[in-house]
């Protein structure tokens, strides 16, 4: 979240939910399914997720 948000928002405020889906396995990996409180904040994120393609740790996302 941190990664994309601006200076002057905490969106980590508006995450309802967040579940790990799928089996775990020793040194997999599993995506993680984030409720969010509004429509609006997740097309903000969605708008912003290009920002993790500079980052290699989070390039996947």
């Amino acid at each position: 979240m941190k990664q994309v948000q601006d200076s002057t928002q905490e969106l980590e405020q508006e995450v309802e939910d967040m579940i790990r889906l799928g089996r775990y396995s020793e040194g997999g990996r599993r995506p993680i399914k984030v409720r969010m409180r509004s429509q609006v904040v997740v097309e903000e994120i969605m708008t912003r997720k290009a920002k993790l393609a500079d980052d290699t740790e989070h390039k996947d996302i």
